[in-house]
């Protein structure tokens, strides 16, 4: 017989799964009658099983008309959007290389983007009139654009 956190978690996720949108809103009470719970035990699970590691966004809100709104967020967006928070003035062209890298390594670019993507970024730090603002700018504007298309 499973846990109660596992009713939960499975609970929640047949929901989700019934969704083509991988968005979801619930009740706390309408959960704790499906499974017979106190609503402490569905915080618990939404604290611990539905984070952003593991690819979910929770938005909740209590009292009378109090919801539970529970987004899968995609894998490749969390990626996209760590190494666009990583990007600032200091980034060096390493940092960079090593990022782009990753996305290949992760079949996330092919071998034609990456090659296209280490030719931008080399002639990026290479300007000598590109100020670290506009390289900044650039680099990002790079991944949202990836981002936007896989």
């Amino acid at each position: 017989m499973s846990n109660i956190a596992d009713l939960i978690e499975a609970y929640i996720l047949r929901q989700l799964a019934a969704r083509e949108d991988g968005k979801v809103e619930l009740r706390r009470t309408d959960i704790a009658d499906a499974i017979s719970c106190a609503p402490s035990q569905i915080s618990y699970v939404l604290s611990t099983r539905f984070t952003q590691d593991k690819g979910f966004s929770v938005e909740s809100r209590r009292g009378l008309g109090g919801y539970i709104r529970i987004v899968q967020v995609p894998m490749r967006s969390m990626i996209y959007q760590h190494m666009l928070e990583e990007i600032d003035e200091d980034t060096d062209e390493k940092s960079m290389q090593a990022m782009i890298q990753y996305l290949h390594d992760h079949d996330m670019v092919s071998t034609r983007e990456g090659a296209l993507l280490m030719q931008v970024v080399s002639e990026a730090f290479g300007s000598a009139t590109m100020s670290d603002k506009e390289r900044v700018r650039l680099l990002k504007v790079m991944l949202l654009t990836l981002e936007n298309f896989s």
